[in-house]
């Protein structure tokens, strides 16, 4: 029992993590449930009818949902706002329909048959992820996608190709959460085009909310407890979605930036910081020393 709760709890905070990739450059996406489904439905195929492994069969799903990403993402992507946010739902609406006229994939009636996920693959998974994105924290490509983030026309004017960046996250985030969706299918055994409705992408976006935007410790910390808090208090499962709108506006009133706000430093930062201590301490003892 704990160990199913465990695995569902991992299998979001992958999810949150796919939208908080999306974020960082910007970006707000509505359609990871579309590219979870995507990622569920074709490793689930690759396993079932080729007797693939798990490992591979998933690895393909994540760059087939990167691939379809970026043909969609690229016209979407050149929406703002509310309109991008349109766009990223009719997504999962379309990809939801396409899915249920699929008669090899099962299409309405469901597609099973998956096995081969447990507590051991997604905490593996987690894991990795959480290692790259921690690595991405330090790099100086975190430093690009907040530079894209805060203001597009500075960062084009740096010489940034923010509609590549803006790719480059959309894509990686649908990797991500195909990832999720293998995971989910293998361990579901059992899922349906309904699974991967707006509402699992609503809850994902809730999820990196209420932890926080700035930094990928967040929408874990978000994913679990909003997971985990529900299965072990029996009341707030009856009122999943009342708890959560009220989570989410607790937060907004008090805290905006989610539980965790503070953002990593990068490397080049850290030096540049202990370059102006130094240059100011210099400066203070040349003053000194003169008077």
């Amino acid at each position: 029992m704990i160990s199913d709760h465990l695995i569902l709890a991992g299998i979001n905070v992958i999810l949150a993590w796919s939208v908080y990739i999306v974020l960082l450059t910007g970006s707000l996406s509505f359609a990871q449930g579309a590219f979870m489904a995507i990622g569920c439905y074709a490793a689930g195929y690759l396993t079932t009818q080729f007797a693939m492994p798990l490992l591979p069969a998933t690895l393909i799903a994540a760059v087939l949902s990167a691939i379809f990403a970026v043909v969609v993402g690229y016209p979407a992507l050149r929406l703002r706002g509310i309109y991008l946010i349109l766009a990223t739902l009719g997504i999962t609406f379309c990809v939801r329909v396409l899915i249920e006229n699929m008669e090899f994939l099962g299409g309405i009636g469901g597609f099973g048959g998956m096995l081969g996920a447990d507590l051991t693959s997604v905490a593996i998974a987690v894991v990795c992820i959480g290692v790259i994105l921690l690595f991405v924290s330090f790099s100086p490509l975190q430093r690009i996608f907040d530079a894209v983030r805060e203001d597009e026309r500075v960062a084009s004017a740096l010489g940034i190709n923010v509609t590549a960046i803006r790719l480059l996250g959309f894509a990686a985030g649908a990797a991500v959460a195909a990832i999720a969706g293998s995971l989910y299918g293998h361990y579901m055994s059992f899922v349906r085009p309904e699974s991967f409705d707006v509402m699992l992408s609503i809850y994902a976006v809730l999820f990196v909310v209420l932890g926080g935007v700035n930094n990928f410790v967040g929408p874990l910390v978000g994913a679990v407890v909003m997971t985990l808090l529900p299965e072990y208090i029996r009341v707030l499962a009856e009122w999943r979605p009342t708890v959560f709108g009220l989570a989410v506006l607790t937060m907004l009133l008090f805290r905006p930036d989610g539980l965790f706000s503070f953002r990593f430093s990068t490397v080049r930062s850290k030096a540049s910081k202990k370059k102006v201590t130094a240059t100011s301490e210099s400066k203070s003892a040349a003053t000194e020393a003169t008077t």
